[in-house]
Formats: structure tokens, C-alpha cells, sequence
């Protein structure tokens, strides 16, 4: 028998609460079972214990969702185990048939239910602001955060956590992973500060998808930023035009490249004054250390990915090829459209 039923407190307890019962006769092997014993619940349910609630409260409420059979029996038991006053507030999901011993475990732990929010690479912060206060179980708002300063990826939280402080722990998974990328950066790199890669890494992040191509793609930038020549990228023509404030709507046309903004980088050479959207680590750490090539061009090449040359003679026949195929793809729309209007 386990030694903490040995004591006599606890077996006076027992003892009362099974005469009232109608036995005492083996009162605290009973209870020992009932304590271990499969609880009533059918399926796994989610409960939350409101903030200030006592022990008797919890015990209560917990019997009468279904999830233990004996409130009084599970509060002798949490103050013999001296955790009646240290049971955490929050939301909870009890697995099905969970015992007491099992109940009161997780509520001593503090085990709540973790709610996540995903942050994918590349929003701009008007976006992630977005998808943050649309998430559900939080409280308060947060305001958009400074361009390029939040690190994207999947966080948890719990019931009713601040969104600020959030958006806060987002800012700080930034700095540490920049912090600790910019301490293996490769040599002789064209930017000089942390801020300067992550502002390049913006336009990594915005230029292709494709995890493979990162570091190639931000060799072309690293290349061209080395030589003097203007990076001519066409996702920072896009954030001269709307600041991150909203979609363009639009392809980008010949005249747009021609927009008098530091943002856009054909219009002005080296690096826009901030980062254009926000980068993920991947993207960080392809421009801290990017492939060895000499290659200074890319286009898409429609399949996803892109073509690379290093000459401007190679990059021009990508450039032919590729408007082949939007051609052919313009041409396609057109047909499905007429089809889906005849139908």
C-alpha cells in the first residue's frame, strides 16, 4: 500500500467520509481506489477553472461537469497532498475516463490547453497584426509592429493571454535569432549590420518560396550589392508602392519600376531604408551565408522556382522564355474564361 496512505490523517478522513458512506470496514483501500479508479468522463472534455476559484469551488464544478464522481473525496485527497491551495486557473481538457489522481495532477502542474497562431514567413507585420487579433482566446489588442521585427513561425498561448504580450515574445524571437545568425555570418558579406541583413533577408523572402533556392537567390543579391549594381527586385517596387498597408491588386507594370521611392530598388541602388516584410530564420541565415556563385540574374522560369545566369546575353533568353510561357498562360485564362461563360 502506498506509504502516503498511511497517514493517519488522511485515514481519519477516509474514515469519516466512509461512514457517512455507510461503511468503514476498508474505508482506505476504498478511497485509495476511487482516488485511482477510471473517472466518469465518456470523451475527452475541455474545462476552464475561473481565476480566484478555491478548492471547494473547483471540486464542485468539476463533479458536476462530469469529470469526477466525489468532490468531497477529491478535496480530502488534494489537501492531504497539500496542493488544495495551489490548483492553477485556466482551461483545461480532461482525457476520457481521466481518475482524480490524474485530475489533480494536471491542475497542480498547471497543464492548460496550448492555442497556437501561425505567423507564415513573408507577411508583412500589417498581416501577422491581422492574424493575431482575429486569433481566438486572446484579450486586448496589440498595435503592428515595426516592419521586418517579428520572426515568423508557429507560437503558443493560453487562454486569455495578452496579445501584446504575444506580439511582444514575436519581437524577441527576432532579435535572439538574428543576434545568434549574425554571430556565424559569413565573411566579407555587404552588409555591416544586423538590421542591413534583415533588411536584405526581406527581399530573400519575398523573392522565392522554394527553400532550395534561398541561398542562390541570396547570392545573386550579395553579388550585385558586391558590384555595385542596383538589385532591381521586383517585391520592393511593390512596398514603394503600398508601404505594407494593403494588397496591390495588381501585377506590377513597366512605369511602376520607374517610381521615385527609396524603397524601390530600381530606382535606387543598395539597400531599401527597412525590410519589406518579415523574414523567417531560413531566409536570415541564406543571406548570412549564402552559396558560393557568380551568378547576377534570376526570372521565373514557370514551374515555381527560377532560372539563374550570370551573364545578362543568358539572363535575357530566360527572360524570352518566360515570357513564352505567360503568353501561353494568358492565353489559357482567356480560353477558361470563355468556356466558363458559355457554360
Amino acid at each position: 500500500m502506498p506509504a502516503f496512505l498511511k497517514s493517519k490523517i488522511f485515514i481519519a478522513l477516509i474514515v469519516v467520509l466512509a461512514l457517512g458512506a455507510g461503511f468503514a470496514a476498508g474505508a482506505v483501500r476504498w478511497a485509495f481506489q476511487q482516488i485511482e479508479a477510471p473517472g466518469p468522463l465518456a470523451a475527452a472534455q475541455v474545462h476552464i477553472v475561473p481565476k480566484g476559484a478555491g478548492m471547494s469551488q473547483i471540486a464542485r464544478e468539476l463533479e458536476a461537469a462530469g469529470i469526477i464522481a466525489d468532490s468531497r473525496l477529491f478535496r480530502l485527497y488534494a489537501r492531504y497532498r497539500k496542493l488544495d491551495s495551489g490548483l492553477h486557473a485556466g482551461e483545461y481538457e480532461f482525457q476520457s475516463a481521466a481518475s482524480m489522481e490524474g485530475v489533480l495532477a494536471q491542475l497542480a502542474a498547471g497543464k492548460t490547453v496550448l492555442r497556437f497562431v501561425t505567423i507564415p514567413e513573408g507577411l508583412t507585420s500589417r498581416e501577422a497584426a491581422a492574424l493575431v487579433a482575429v486569433a481566438e482566446g486572446m484579450k486586448g489588442i496589440a498595435d503592428v509592429p515595426a516592419e521586418g521585427s517579428i520572426l515568423p513561425e508557429t507560437y503558443t498561448f493560453t487562454l486569455d493571454e495578452n496579445r501584446a504580450a504575444l506580439v511582444g515574445r514575436m519581437r524577441d524571437a527576432m532579435k535572439d535569432t538574428l543576434a545568434e545568425l549574425w554571430a556565424k555570418r559569413a565573411e566579407n558579406l555587404p552588409v555591416s549590420t544586423p538590421e542591413e541583413a534583415l533588411v536584405l533577408a526581406s527581399i530573400v523572402e519575398k523573392e522565392t518560396g522554394l527553400p532550395e533556392e534561398r541561398q542562390r537567390v541570396a547570392a545573386v543579391f550579395v553579388n550585385r550589392l558586391n558590384r555595385g549594381i542596383p538589385l532591381q527586385s521586383d517585391p520592393t517596387v511593390v512596398y514603394a508602392i503600398t508601404k505594407g498597408e494593403r494588397e496591390l491588386g495588381r501585377p506590377l507594370r513597366f512605369k511602376d519600376l520607374e517610381v521615385k521611392d527609396p524603397y524601390n530598388t530600381y530606382y535606387r541602388a543598395g539597400l531599401p531604408p527597412g525590410p519589406i516584410c518579415n523574414p523567417g530564420r531560413a531566409a536570415l541565415a541564406a543571406v548570412l551565408n549564402p552559396i558560393e556563385s557568380k551568378e547576377l540574374y534570376f526570372v521565373a522560369d514557370g514551374t515555381g522556382g527560377h532560372a539563374f545566369a550570370e551573364t545578362l546575353a543568358q539572363h535575357n533568353r530566360n527572360v524570352a522564355k518566360w515570357r513564352k510561357i505567360q503568353k501561353k498562360q494568358r492565353r489559357q485564362q482567356r480560353q477558361q474564361q470563355q468556356q466558363q461563360q458559355q457554360q
